[in-house]
C-alpha cells in the first residue's frame, strides 16, 4: 500500500506528541534508570513512546506497533509503526541536543516512511518511499562525493563495534578525509542534508534504523547493510548510509566486508 498524505500527517503528529513530552524534561532530573542491558532510560523515553502509542491505537487500531520501551502490539493490517522515542538517550541525559525521536512505518518488513525529529533544535526530517525527503518543510538533498578521500565519516562510537567490525571500520576510517564521533540518529539527518557523507554503525535494532532509510534515500542517498543489501526488518543491524550512492562499492571495498 503506498504512503498517503494521511500517513505523513499522522507521522508528523506523532513527532509533535513526543516532542511535547520531551522538551520540558530536557536538562532536568528525568528519573534515570538502567534497563536489563544496563543502557539508560528516562521518564521522557517512556512517556513519549506512550503518547505516540495512544495516537496510533486511536487512529490506526489495525496497525501493529514495535516500540523500544513498551514492546510489541500486534496488528492485522500488515503495517507496523516502529518507535524509538529518544534515540541517543545518553546525549539526552548529558544535555546535548543531538538525540532524536525516530518514527517509521513498515509494511511486510520494509521501511516505507521515516521521521527523524530533534525536538530541542526543532529540526525534523520526513521521508517516504517514492517521495522527496523534507527538512523543516523544504526538500533535503544529500551531497555528491567524488572519492572516499573527500568524505566526512561519522559513527556514534567505535566502542560499539566488536573486534571484527572495528577492524573493518578502521580500514574505512584510514581512507577518508575526516571522522566525527557521536551523534546517534542525528548523523543520518546530516547525511540527508548534505553535511556528512557516510555513517557506518553496527548493533542497531529495527527501531534504530527503520526510520532512517526513507529519510536518507528520499534525499538522494543510499542505505544498506555491510554486505550491500537493502535494510529490512530481518537485517542484522550492520548499517551503512552514504549521501552519494556511487560511493557504496568503495565503502564496502575499503571495509573488505563483501559477503560479510
Amino acid at each position: 500500500m503506498p504512503i498517503t498524505s494521511a500517513d505523513l500527517e499522522l507521522a508528523t503528529r506523532l513527532a509533535d506528541a513526543a516532542a511535547a513530552i520531551i522538551r520540558p524534561l530536557f536538562r532536568t532530573d528525568t528519573g534515570i534508570v538502567a534497563k536489563a542491558d544496563q543502557s539508560p532510560v528516562t521518564v521522557a523515553d517512556r512517556e513519549a513512546e506512550l503518547a505516540m502509542r495512544r495516537l496510533i491505537v486511536a487512529e490506526r487500531p489495525m496497525d501493529g506497533i514495535v516500540g523500544e520501551e513498551h514492546g510489541v502490539r500486534e496488528g492485522s493490517s500488515g503495517r507496523v509503526w516502529v518507535l524509538d522515542p529518544i534515540d541517543g538517550t545518553r546525549a539526552f541525559i548529558a544535555g546535548r541536543p543531538i538525540f532524536g525521536t525516530l518514527i517509521a512505518l513498515i509494511e511486510d518488513g520494509w521501511p516505507l516512511l521515516g521521521v527523524i525529529d530533534q525536538p530541542i533544535l526543532r529540526e525534523r526530517w520526513l521521508g517516504a518511499v517514492g517521495q522527496p525527503t523534507f527538512f523543516n518543510g523544504r526538500p533535503a538533498h544529500s551531497r555528491r562525493c567524488a572519492a572516499l578521500a573527500d568524505a566526512l565519516l561519522a559513527t556514534t562510537s567505535p566502542a560499539l563495534f566488536d573486534d571484527g567490525q572495528l577492524h573493518a571500520f578502521e580500514h574505512l576510517d584510514a581512507g577518508v578525509r575526516s571522522t566525527v564521533l557521536g551523534g546517534d540518529c542525528y548523523n543520518y539527518g546530516a547525511v540527508a542534508s548534505g553535511w556528512i557523507d557516510i555513517v557506518v554503525e553496527a548493533g542497531l535494532k529495527l527501531h534504530d534504523f527503520a526510520a532512517l532509510v526513507p529519510v536518507v534515500e528520499g534525499a538522494g542517498g543510499r542505505m544498506c547493510d555491510w554486505a550491500g543489501d537493502p535494510l529490512h526488518a530481518g537485517s542484522t543491524g550492520e548499517v551503512i548510509a552514504a549521501g552519494d550512492p556511487a560511493r557504496i562499492d568503495d565503502i564496502l571495498d575499503a571495509m573488505a566486508c563483501r559477503g560479510h
